[in-house]
């Protein structure tokens, strides 16, 4: 996986080279903070979050909102994960996420990583229009 560091929703540096060979490390990439479909997805993260903690997994969402907007979708669902904001999607396209072409808008792309141990992309999923399948999907990866 390649390194990056982007601030989290509390504005502090999160850089992912400090948390390779800790933990599997689940990054998921999704279009926008509070739209129906990715308070979904970050909800169903949200709900199995003790299931990532007893698979040894840290999940992070990524997008291109800014801090402010990350710091209030988090405290509005309660989210026990950071959110790191990638206002120029350099980390999305960093790990070749592509972008959505809705006919009447284009937005970034919904795609989600698991970064095994040895710092290596071991498993990914892209489903743009159900984002709450991204949580099950990678559990299903997580329990083999």
């Amino acid at each position: 996986a390649a390194g990056f560091t982007v601030k989290n929703q509390d504005g502090k540096d999160f850089k992912l080279p400090d948390h390779l060979g800790k933990q599997n490390i689940v990054v998921f990439f999704y279009p926008m903070d509070q739209s129906p479909v990715c308070t979904a997805e970050v909800c169903a993260f949200r709900d199995a979050y003790a299931k990532y903690k007893d698979a040894n997994a840290l999940v992070i969402g990524i997008n291109q909102g800014t801090v402010e907007s990350h710091k209030a979708f988090q405290s509005k669902e309660k989210l026990p994960f950071d959110l790191l904001s990638d206002p120029d999607n350099k980390v999305l396209k960093l790990f070749g996420v592509k972008e959505e072409n809705l006919g009447t808008m284009i937005l970034s792309g919904r795609e989600t990583f698991v970064i095994g141990k040895d710092g290596v992309i071991a498993y990914s999923f892209r489903d743009f229009m159900n984002g709450e399948h991204h949580s099950k999907e990678v559990l299903s990866y997580l329990k083999k």
